[in-house]
């Protein structure tokens, strides 16, 4: 059953931008903008959430027994803990198959990059359980978010922070650092990260070039906005490799600076 079946059934306020979707009149979110690369979150960070959720025709649900419904029609799925996640105090642990799919994903390199757990500590939430300091515009309600627990560890959180940026630049989530309390949110937008995951799972399955016996290297200078995770995807490597390769330590990088870079074998 699709989203709009469901919308009647649950029978929420149908908004006027969801006659221009039944229209086929929806667009993709483009790439993020350099500028737009930021988890500093504000105004056109929340325009873009919900523009996103605007397209994908998602309902904002208003209460428990709506989530309920959802999660029964498959429209939500569940996400539990792991070797590599902890879900910790979620009231609804459940999301978009998208927003699991990043879990997964994200939880994975996260335990192999920094030796801890990802923690997860809010995913769906509908209007009526949300905190009162949460924005009317929130897109927990639509299942298509997720906040993660900020480390203590200056390593993992930067880290974390890289790959967040880089995925900001793909155009295929929106992240924001959050002070009160610590944490990050992250709107997964789901059509555009399903795209993503596909065309990096092509390219890991093609086949392999002829073995090589010597790592050849070159040099990139670093543009603004630019950072170490970015660079890594670019070159095919990891941000550890260009941290060894560089003699460098954190992952604070500047524009203008020059970097050893592997090019291949």
């Amino acid at each position: 059953m699709d989203e709009r079946r469901a919308k009647h059934i649950v029978a929420p306020p149908r908004p006027l931008w969801a006659a221009a979707a039944v229209l086929g009149l929806v667009l993709l979110l483009p790439a993020a903008s350099a500028a737009a690369q930021s988890l500093g979150g504000g105004t056109s960070s929340m325009d873009r959430q919900t523009r996103s959720a605007r397209q994908h025709d998602f309902t904002y649900l208003r209460s428990t027994g709506e989530v309920r419904r959802f999660v029964d029609l498959g429209l939500l799925v569940p996400v539990s803990s792991n070797s590599n996640f902890r879900i910790k105090a979620v009231s609804f642990p459940y999301a978009r198959a998208e927003v699991k799919l990043f879990i997964d994903r994200l939880g994975g390199q996260y335990r192999r990059a920094c030796g801890e757990e990802l923690v997860v500590t809010s995913l769906t939430r509908p209007r009526s359980r949300q905190p009162t300091n949460a924005s009317t515009r929130s897109v927990h309600p639509t299942g298509m978010a997720v906040d993660l627990r900020r480390s203590n560890d200056r390593r993992c959180r930067a880290w974390l922070e890289d790959v967040l940026l880089y995925l900001e630049g793909q155009g295929v989530l929106e992240a924001t650092r959050e002070r009160r309390p610590p944490h990050y949110h992250v709107a997964v937008f789901p059509k555009q990260y399903s795209a993503y995951v596909d065309q990096i799972t092509r390219q890991a399955q093609a086949p392999a070039s002829a073995p090589a016996t010597e790592e050849s290297t070159g040099t990139h200078r670093i543009r603004r906005g630019e950072t170490l995770w970015a660079i890594a995807q670019r070159y095919g490597t990891s941000v550890s490799r260009l941290r060894q390769l560089n003699s460098i330590r954190s992952s604070k990088i500047l524009a203008g600076q020059t970097l050893t870079v592997p090019l291949g074998r």
